[in-house]
């Protein structure tokens, strides 16, 4: 009996015995580090990057006061609704204002906390990038369309430059900016040098770039110290970042989402034995 229990426990948590660092912003940390530690997996807590608000709003408040000018409204993360669905309560504006435009979510959980709001998300890309919410609203006649892309501060520019090759007008706005925290690095290079790391993940550009910003003084060290680590990234773009700044990518799941990173990891471990 206490042996088939215990294999039962084996395949319910294949991650048990293995150390994994994630670097969100440490209140959006929470589900990925559920999802880690349901397979058995040791989660520590890194934050690279904090969400805060942008430097000034008035960029914000101006497409608030006129959002009826747009036709479209895009939304390239659930953090820039957040912000702006603050942003427009704390000027007395309800969520009426978004209901008779179409809107644009980049990913199932930036959709769900659309809906959460009580609107309605129109389309919804395949690829959770902005190549792919430039192909998926490429068939929707956007010449002479006006475009409100609300969106971090620091952002790719390929979306908003596709969308005026396609004819549309478009307002970008910085809802949110990420930061670097004040991290102390020394523990965490204790605990590579000890060899009590085992997998280090990376859910956006900037976990990654800010990262390797904090081991600026130490780089040669920290990617000795690295060798043995997976390291962990959730799509193309941001394995992209790490490659680009010289660190090697074993794990990176086909849907980008937490739960699939997760289960990326998971499999990572299943097939090493």
């Amino acid at each position: 009996m206490t042996g088939r229990v215990t294999m039962t426990m084996m395949k319910e948590r294949p991650l048990q015995g293995k150390t994994v660092v994630i670097t969100r912003a440490r209140r959006q940390a929470a589900e990925f580090s559920r999802e880690l530690t349901e397979r058995g997996a040791q989660v520590i807590e890194f934050p690279t990057i904090e969400i805060a608000p942008p430097n000034g709003w008035a960029p914000v408040d101006e497409a608030i006061e006129h959002i009826d000018r747009y036709d479209w409204v895009i939304f390239t993360s659930a953090n820039g609704v957040r912000f702006f669905v603050k942003r427009l309560r704390d000027r007395g504006e309800t969520i009426e204002k978004l209901k008779d435009l179409l809107i644009c979510a980049i990913g199932p959980r930036t959709a769900e906390e659309i809906r959460r709001q009580g609107v309605d998300v129109h389309v919804i890309p395949t690829e959770y990038r902005a190549e792919a919410v430039v192909e998926s609203l490429a068939g929707t006649a956007l010449r002479g369309k006006r475009v409100l892309l609300a969106r971090a501060l620091k952002a790719r520019e390929i979306l908003p430059e596709e969308l005026r090759k396609l004819g549309a007008s478009v307002d970008v706005v910085a809802v949110y900016q990420t930061v670097r925290p004040t991290t102390d690095p020394g523990a965490f290079l204790q605990l590579l040098g000890k060899g009590r790391i085992d997998a280090i993940a990376f859910t956006s550009s900037s976990t990654v770039s800010n990262f390797m910003d904090l081991f600026a003084h130490c780089e040669a060290d920290l990617l000795r110290g690295l060798k043995d680590v997976a390291i962990a990234v959730i799509g193309p773009v941001t394995r992209k970042t790490a490659h680009d700044l010289g660190l090697p990518v074993h794990i990176s799941p086909a849907e980008y989402t937490i739960p699939a990173l997760a289960d990326a990891i998971e499999a990572y471990y299943g097939s090493r034995g």
